[in-house]
C-alpha cells in the first residue's frame, strides 16, 4: 500500500489528511520528532507533509536528513503554513522543502497531493 509521512502534531489536521488519504488508498505514517519520522519513511513514502505552523516541529532539521540520505532525497516534501507566516514558508524553501502552500490551498490540493487512488 502506498503511504505518505505527515509531520504534524495538530490532530484535527492530521485527521484531514487521513480522510483524504483513505479516500485514495494510502496509509499515513504520523510523527512528531525526527526519530519518529525518519522510522516512518521506511521504505521510502510517496511524499511527506509537514505542518509548518508548529514550531515545535523539526522542520529545518528533518529537510537536512532527507537532503543528506539518498534513500529519501527524491521524497517530494510539502509544507504548509498559516497564510501570514511569510518568514516560516520562506525558510522551508531554502531549507529544501519542495513546495509551501497555504494551509487553505493545502486542504483544497490534498486529493491531488495523495495522487488517482491506487
Amino acid at each position: 500500500m502506498p503511504t505518505v509521512v505527515a509531520l504534524v502534531d495538530d490532530l484535527m489536521f492530521l485527521s484531514r489528511i487521513r480522510e483524504a488519504a483513505k479516500a485514495s488508498g494510502i496509509e499515513v505514517r504520523a510523527a512528531r520528532r525526527l526519530p519518529e519520522l525518519l522510522a516512518a519513511c521506511r521504505p521510502a513514502p510517496r511524499a511527506v507533509f509537514v505542518d509548518l505552523d508548529r514550531p515545535q516541529l523539526p522542520v529545518e532539521e528533518a529537510l537536512a536528513a532527507f537532503k543528506a540520505d539518498t534513500d529519501l532525497a527524491s521524497v517530494p516534501v510539502v509544507g504548509f503554513v498559516s497564510h501570514v507566516q511569510a518568514d516560516r514558508a520562506q525558510a522551508a524553501r531554502n531549507a529544501g522543502c519542495t513546495r509551501v502552500l497555504a494551509r487553505s490551498a493545502f486542504v483544497r490540493e490534498l486529493p491531488a497531493l495523495l495522487g488517482p487512488p491506487s
